[in-house]
């Protein structure tokens, strides 16, 4: 055993060399009606690491946490190293040194990095936690293991990236040598998703065995050794990453032919004044921190214009700002020159202005509403008579909605939380870009969908933007902003540090800015 990790996991015992760390075969995984896993199977080698991809709703969670024991199969049989663990419960599965990190961290902000790694597994001095061997063992263990991050900061000062390593660190210091990364860069920068990259392959390197799960396309060819594909609950392609493409990658998940974002400049850049005018825009947070410092910009007809930086940096507080959700201290809001600061989210919208929600859940959806009646969230007074819900119309509205935008399944009446994530998505983009509009904010529109949807949401945005709309899009993906961008602003520290033309603008170029390595550029 390499010794990057700390605790000594429970023996399997048994295993051949050439055994796979990993067996599940024909895993059968229901939900009352839903059929998540069907049949699916995964092999992963030893000391390797391995993508799992799909569309969202194919079963990868599922398949994942019967694998951590978060669920028992209905049937099939899983193998860790040779040995039958089916239905095994999660702390078998610590303790057997397989730990799964999840895409929504589960740390405590108020407690160190130290206290946080050693949570349910401290070590003590009679009953009392000891302190200083907590803070030595997570030091030596940050190390040993490259993921260096300051073992007695708080997790509330660290950055979304120390606090990744964080998440990391908890499964290596309880023996993990299996570890399981839910989309592990859906918020970091580039510089941080190469660090990650670093770190992982010297795992590798020592043995561990990694499964990553993520949508991004680009990642699986520079990271895995080998890609699982699965569509509809079954395991559909096993692939050699050296021996195929993304094109590949991408028509096996989905079952067809899928457009791939890249930038394609179809703009309409009217003459004139920006339909969206910023000046001098200051927003404050719930501490009195001001989180947008004083932030002027304009986004013209035709246009997109994109927003990237690393999350935390005033992005998030920016478009609520915009959209009405958030108080402005300061500074001058205008659509088609008509001044909306102060106005309410209603008027904004009765203005022109349609906002896509970076949390579809918290600020997007009513997820125990039908499909038909989150269509209209928002806009309820225009399918009302005299103070009465106009049925009829909420249902023609659906109707229409869900076929121009391809939600599926195909039923208005279904609740919004038995759909997919992607099409929880589509419904949203359906009620903001189905009615008429003049700027459009869209913060992460595509965030945790597949490559299916992407493609259609990016197809989407193109549209608006040939059509004359401004559109304002804010997004932790690089390669979408550079794919949809006609300006590309970074924001970092609350400002703009930089406003670049598409032609100026790369991922590498966006990088310096997006971590403060670069000097601010005021063109």
């Amino acid at each position: 055993m390499s010794d990057l990790s700390n605790a000594t996991p429970a023996p399997l015992g048994g295993a051949a060399s050439g055994t796979p760390a990993v067996e599940m075969d024909g895993i059968v995984k229901t939900f009352g009606p839903v059929t998540a896993n069907a049949g699916a199977t995964l092999s992963v080698g030893a000391g390797e690491i391995h993508a799992l991809v799909g569309e969202n709703g194919a079963g990868k969670s599922t398949l994942m946490r019967v694998l951590g024991g978060g669920f028992a199969p209905d049937a099939g049989t899983v193998r860790v190293l040779g040995r039958d663990v089916t239905g095994w419960s999660t702390q078998d599965a610590i303790r057997a040194g397989v730990g799964i990190v999840h895409q929504h961290f589960m740390l405590v902000p108020t407690l160190t990095v130290a206290e946080n790694v050693v949570l349910g597994s401290e070590p003590r001095r009679g009953l009392q936690l000891d302190g200083r061997r907590a803070l030595d063992e997570v030091r030596a263990l940050s190390e040993r293991s490259g993921l260096r991050v300051p073992a007695d900061r708080t997790v509330a000062e660290l950055s979304v990236g120390e606090a990744q390593r964080v998440e990391i660190l908890k499964t290596l210091y309880r023996g993990a040598r299996i570890l399981v990364l839910d989309e592990p860069t859906a918020v970091l920068s580039p510089p941080e998703v190469e660090e990650l990259w670093t770190v992982l392959r010297r795992m590798r390197g020592e043995g561990a065995t990694i499964v990553i799960i993520t949508h991004k396309l680009d990642e699986v060819m520079a990271i895995s050794d080998r890609i699982t594909v699965m569509r509809h609950g079954r395991t559909v392609e096993r692939l050699a990453t050296a021996d195929t493409t993304p094109t590949e990658i991408a028509r096996a998940m989905v079952g067809r032919d899928v457009v791939l974002p890249s930038f394609t400049s179809d703009a309409v850049k009217a003459a004139g004044e920006g339909a969206l005018q910023v000046r001098d825009l200051t927003v404050r947070d719930a501490r009195g921190v001001t989180v947008v410092d004083s932030v002027s910009f304009d986004v013209a007809p035709g246009e997109i214009l994109g927003i990237a930086g690393v999350e935390g940096n005033g992005q998030t507080e920016l478009l609520e700002a915009l959209a009405g959700l958030r108080a402005a201290v300061g500074g001058v809001v205008r659509i088609d020159g008509r001044d909306v600061g102060g106005t309410s989210v209603r008027r904004r919208a009765d203005a022109g202005l349609s906002h896509i929600p970076e949390d579809r859940h918290r600020r997007g959806l009513i997820l125990d509403y039908s499909v038909a009646d989150n269509l209209v969230l928002g806009q309820q007074h225009h399918f009302a008579r005299r103070g009465v819900m106009d049925r009829a119309a909420v249902a023609r509205n659906a109707a229409e909605k869900v076929a121009a935008f391809d939600i599926r399944p195909p039923s208005a009446a279904l609740p919004a939380r038995a759909l997919s994530g992607g099409n929880q998505q589509k419904i949203v983009i359906a009620r903001e870009m189905g009615r008429d509009f003049r700027v459009l904010l869209a913060a992460q529109p595509t965030r945790g969908v597949d490559v299916g949807a992407i493609e259609f949401i990016h197809g989407q945005l193109r549209e608006a933007r040939a059509a004359g709309k401004a559109v304002l899009l804010v997004s932790a993906d690089l390669q979408e902003v550079l794919a949809l961008a006609d300006r590309v602003a970074v924001m970092y520290g609350g400002r703009f540090v930089a406003v670049l033309p598409r032609a100026a603008a790369s991922e590498e170029v966006l990088g310096r800015y997006m971590t403060g390595a670069q000097p601010r550029n005021d063109a």
